[in-house]
């Protein structure tokens, strides 16, 4: 029988999956390449043998997104899969246009498609947009579970920039696990919050190896997603969080859509600094989409160590690098609480941008006088550092989930900036993670 030619369309995550849980070992196909964007230096690679399986002795190339065309054309290919998150809807199709045009089938793939079932209830934790809050909003539910006497593992959505062979399947449980496994300033992000509160995190590529690894020592799985994507395993509880900064966008981006759909409960994050007609309109978006869903409200209260760094000063603000690049946000919780606490003026990094914090700028029209806080290897790293040396004012303040002075060196006075889930009542999440555990069975002989 003739295999059915597939290209992937990924960024290094959901296309890996898609390919891990559904392609890999089915015969009838046969995966060309994968295509990659949105990180820099992706396309440079290729996904090894030892993760591609028997059938690709040679592993599968990976190409720059702006050869589909001719890869298409050359290869006589069958099927595309699109296969990444955070992006306008008009895009996808816009994407879809290209490849029906060039011949070949576009597809999407869905949950019954590519989610993984855990034995250990499992709760997930995704988002209409990045930048919504959904880390802060995992961390919150992660350290809830705890409370309760449980073991409570998460798992993160992947971000394998290294080497792949390297990266099957990572367990975090102190920070010594993060230099061992060179994560960059996103990984370090999302993890070191969670390694802060006691929380064991596991992430990679192979995700369900992962998976398997993870029920080993959990009473209770939290996925912690990203980039909006759709959780990768199949949720008993499904958390999706919302952002009235970008009231429509839970209607207008894919996949999260999907996910607002989806929810069993919807977060709508941020009340406390968005405008309320934006909030109402969110309530009205989900009402409509999805009214059996449990909507809460929460504020996103933003804190820093040194205030008397900030007031009337000339302050650089730094902010989370996804947040502000995908994401589409032009501020973020630093420039939030710059604002709040009197800056003279947030300074404007872009004429000292250097290298490809310089290109970040130039791809993201939309960013002012913010730093996106990108780092996806040691030279990005050291261009970030140089930025920062290069820009004038009287103090850095750090919006980032990390500090950065932990991976690089600032010589100026520097400012953390902190944020965290507060959920306003009547309900609460305490009461929703006790009905979901009461539900799952087993509950106290878990909890002992």
């Amino acid at each position: 029988m003739q295999k059915i030619k597939v290209v992937i369309m990924g960024a290094a995550g959901r296309d890996f999956h898609n390919f891990n849980v559904h392609f890999r070992n089915d015969d009838s196909y046969e995966v060309i390449a994968f295509t990659a964007t949105q990180i820099p230096g992706i396309q440079e690679r290729s996904y090894p043998p030892e993760l591609a399986g028997s059938n690709y002795p040679e592993g599968i190339p990976i190409y720059p997104e702006e050869e589909l065309p001719s890869l298409i054309k050359e290869h006589d290919v069958d099927q595309v899969v699109f296969a990444y998150s955070d992006v306008p809807h008009e895009y996808v199709m816009h994407k879809a246009s290209m490849v029906l045009a060039n011949g070949a089938d576009f597809r999407l793939m869905g949950p019954r498609t590519t989610m993984l079932k855990s034995k250990v209830p499992l709760v997930s934790v995704c988002a209409v947009r990045t930048g919504s809050g959904k880390s802060q909003t995992s961390r919150q539910i992660a350290k809830i579970l705890k409370s309760k006497g449980l073991r409570v593992v998460s798992i993160r959505h992947p971000m394998p920039y290294g080497d792949l062979r390297k990266q099957i399947w990572q367990r975090f449980a102190s920070y010594e696990d993060l230099d061992k496994h060179e994560c960059t300033i996103e990984e370090r992000e999302e993890y070191e919050p969670h390694i802060d509160n006691g929380i064991i995190v596991y992430a990679g590529v192979d995700y369900e190896k992962i998976l398997r690894e993870a029920e080993k020592e959990a009473d209770v799985i939290v996925w912690d997603g990203g980039n909006n994507d759709l959780s990768f395993y199949k949720p008993d509880l499904h958390i999706v969080v919302a952002d009235p900064h970008r009231a429509g966008n839970e209607l207008s981006y894919y996949p999260g859509e999907v996910n607002l759909r989806m929810a069993d409960v919807v977060i709508i994050n941020k009340v406390d600094t968005a405008d309320a007609k934006n909030v109402e309109k969110v309530k009205k978006n989900i009402n409509m989409v999805n009214p059996k869903a449990k909507v809460l409200e929460a504020n996103s209260p933003v804190t820093v160590d040194k205030p008397e760094l900030i007031k009337e000063k000339r302050v650089l603000v730094i902010e989370d690098g996804p947040t502000l690049t995908h994401g589409n946000m032009p501020y973020g919780a630093g420039a939030v609480i710059a604002k709040k606490l009197g800056a003279r003026e947030m300074v404007d990094p872009r004429p000292y941008a250097v290298g490809s914090i310089k290109e970040t700028y130039q791809k993201y029209a939309h960013l002012g006088a913010i730093l996106p806080a990108v780092g996806y290897g040691e030279k990005q790293i050291a261009e970030l550092e140089e930025t920062i040396d290069l820009t004038p004012c009287d103090a850095v303040l750090i919006g980032t989930p990390i500090d950065l002075r932990r991976v690089m060196t600032i010589n100026k006075p520097t400012v953390r900036a902190k944020y965290e889930l507060e959920v306003l009542g009547p309900v609460t999440l305490e009461g929703i993670l006790e009905e979901f555990l009461q539900r799952s069975g087993n509950y106290e002989q878990r909890r002992n």
